[in-house]
């Protein structure tokens, strides 16, 4: 295979998705500059044959959960009539426990989290009623098992139950951070920040109550970093909202997520020797760095109450505490069976169960006194609870 046959072209890719699925309305919000942007930043970006071809392939499969969404969308009216009351957002820098944490709050069988099948499948099956198992379920858990040993899997385990971070369903807008690198990537960075994101929560929205249609949950928990761009989009699309906000040092998040943006890469785009890790590393910072500023500039013109602060320290230290913590603030009431079940999940999952990732900060054209140095403005402000 060579890359001259791997094509990029929109028209190309969006006949195709109709040709899989029969259908040929994409709904609403618009996606074809998206689209269009994606495939330039994948062509300029993306050389190894087989990481374009992926790229590809991943972009057809959205547009194509997109045309099935949609047709899902019109054909069961019972999808609008799902109640989304006061989910809680948990949100914070990359790598300072909000897996670990939003892992924990869905293990209590109250608390409904996107799980990672759902995340990949978000339609329902045809015919399918609420409740039943998803035909395309067990064939992603043998998938996932493949990637057990995987360093991938020692920084971010994931199997088909484990919650998700919820703007994977923005990626089928053809919008949002879709898989993490792309935003480190030009054109596609300096587009998406110009973006309004209200549409994408607007969307998101309509997949959860779908998701709630085929299997209901009394209390959304949601998770994403990239919300801390979008705090003011969250509050106008959920109004009754709730967030948690998770800290670390950054010297230490750095250059984890830097580790992490390079898996990913290596696992979608194949070979990337050909672009400058530490011009990557400097833009991954200078991304969350911005993200960090805008988020916490958005906070400080809404209620305090509707945020909690924790510490990664303290989650590691005392899990159970800061569980406790957020449903007290929130006024979220704890049955025996909740509270046996996130302890059990507390046992079960004790830190580095699944292997320690190494990296290097050097890798990345990084040193502890640039990341301290921008930074300052979150770390010297001795409001957030902050530790390594």
């Amino acid at each position: 295979m060579t890359d001259q046959i791997v094509s990029f072209v929109a028209d190309e890719l969006i006949a195709e998705a109709k040709s899989q699925t029969g259908f040929d309305d994409f709904g609403e919000p618009p996606y074809r500059e998206g689209l269009e942007v994606l495939l330039q930043t994948y062509d300029l970006n993306v050389k190894d044959p087989e990481g374009r071809q992926r790229c590809r392939d991943r972009l057809v499969m959205l547009l194509a959960t997109r045309l099935k969404s949609e047709h899902a969308f019109k054909t069961i009216p019972e999808i609008a009539e799902q109640a989304i009351k006061a989910p809680i957002f948990v949100t914070g820098l990359p790598r300072s426990g909000t897996s670990a944490l939003l892992n924990l709050l869905v293990a209590a069988p109250d608390n409904r989290g996107l799980l990672q099948w759902e995340a990949q499948f978000p339609e329902p099956w045809p015919d399918s009623e609420p409740g039943q198992e998803d035909p395309r379920y067990p064939y992603l858990v043998k998938a996932l098992e493949q990637t057990r040993n995987s360093d991938f899997a020692k920084m971010h385990y994931i199997d088909a139950d484990t919650p998700e971070e919820c703007v994977l369903l923005h990626a089928y807008t053809l919008g949002g951070v879709q898989l993490g690198f792309e935003i480190m990537l030009e054109p596609y960075r300096s587009w998406l920040l110009k973006q309004d994101l209200e549409p994408l929560y607007a969307y998101q929205k309509r997949q959860m109550q779908m998701l709630n249609w085929r299997n209901p949950g009394a209390q959304w928990m949601l998770k994403a970093p990239a919300h801390m761009l979008g705090i003011d989009a969250i509050m106008k699309v959920f109004p009754d909202a709730r967030f948690i906000w998770c800290h670390r040092d950054p010297v230490a998040v750095v250059p984890s997520i830097n580790s992490m943006n390079k898996l990913i890469m290596a696992m979608y785009a194949g070979d990337f020797s050909h672009l400058d890790s530490g011009e990557i590393g400097v833009t991954v910072m200078e991304w969350y760095a911005s993200s960090l500023e805008k988020g916490l500039a958005q906070r400080e013109k809404l209620p305090e109450e509707i945020f909690v602060d924790c510490s990664q320290g303290d989650f590691v230290d005392q899990p159970m505490a800061v569980v406790e913590r957020v449903y007290e603030a929130f006024g979220l009431s704890m049955s025996d069976e909740s509270r046996a079940a996130m302890q059990a999940h507390v046992d079960a999952n004790p830190k580095g169960k699944h292997g320690k990732h190494e990296y290097n900060l050097a890798e990345y054209g990084l040193t502890p006194e640039l990341i301290e140095e921008r930074f300052a403005f979150y770390t010297d402000a001795g409001r957030w609870p902050i530790s390594d």
